[in-house]
């Protein structure tokens, strides 16, 4: 018999080679699911590679994967899964752009952190879901390094920053001006301006939709995609 080779001819992962990636020596054997799952992990790399120490989502692995969503008819519908720290603004918006855009229902489950620009992406989802001990936190975009010509570079914050609130805006509950409030608000953060929503209080600020996990969530996309299917595949509602 071949080395790496299964008595029924299937190929097995080498054992040092799973428990590297997966953490274990017998990964799961997934079976065919209609229902495809995107983890959001760690931070959002956009056009500049993160330190290899850095537990990163690419935007690059991320857009094709939902072009994959949109075109493959076996899947019918989305689970974004979050756990953010937040990251690049351009990558988390185009991201965030991509999950609005699908034809097909999406359900976005915040699980541990959905901070900074991590927030568009949950709210972009067509039912938003967050664990009760999982925190969001709002805060005015910054920059990093050494900066020139400072009143350009405030006014293109402040664009940013606007590109980023409207966004959530048309896509939860809340109201434009709470948002802004709750991104300048000072004494919740320390040294720093912005809020830090935890579980249920994201709900309650209209953020997002309801608390639960992956059970809640799933729930709601299995009952979205059979309204889609009663419709004959009709555009599901935001039900915003």
């Amino acid at each position: 018999m071949p080395p790496g080779e299964t008595a029924r001819g299937e190929t097995e992962a080498p054992t040092a080679e799973s428990v590297e990636r997966l953490g274990t020596s017998r990964p799961a054997e997934p079976g065919e699911s209609d229902i495809h799952v995107l983890a959001v992990i760690g931070q959002i790399e956009g056009h500049i590679v993160l330190p290899s120490q850095n537990k990163t989502t690419k935007y690059e692995h991320v857009l094709p994967q939902l072009v994959a969503v949109e075109q493959n008819e076996k899947i019918r519908g989305l689970m974004v899964l979050l756990n953010t720290v937040g990251g690049d603004v351009e990558a988390g918006l185009a991201i965030a752009e991509m999950v609005r855009s699908l034809s097909k229902p999406s359900v976005s489950v915040v699980l541990g952190g959905g901070h900074s620009i991590g927030i568009p992406v949950a709210v972009a989802a067509r039912r938003s879901f967050i664990a009760p001990t999982a925190t969001m936190t709002i805060h005015p975009v910054r920059l990093t390094g050494m900066v020139v010509g400072v009143p350009q570079t405030f006014d293109y914050l402040e664009k940013m920053q606007e590109r980023i609130a409207r966004f959530v805006v048309a896509n939860s509950h809340i109201s434009y001006e709470r948002y802004r409030e709750l991104m300048f608000k000072t004494g919740d953060l320390a040294r720093d301006v912005g809020t830090i929503l935890v579980g249920a209080e994201a709900v309650q600020e209209g953020l997002i939709d309801e608390v639960g996990g992956v059970s809640e969530a799933m729930g709601a996309l299995r009952r979205m995609i059979a309204e889609r299917q009663a419709k004959g595949g009709a555009r599901p509602s935001s039900g915003r």
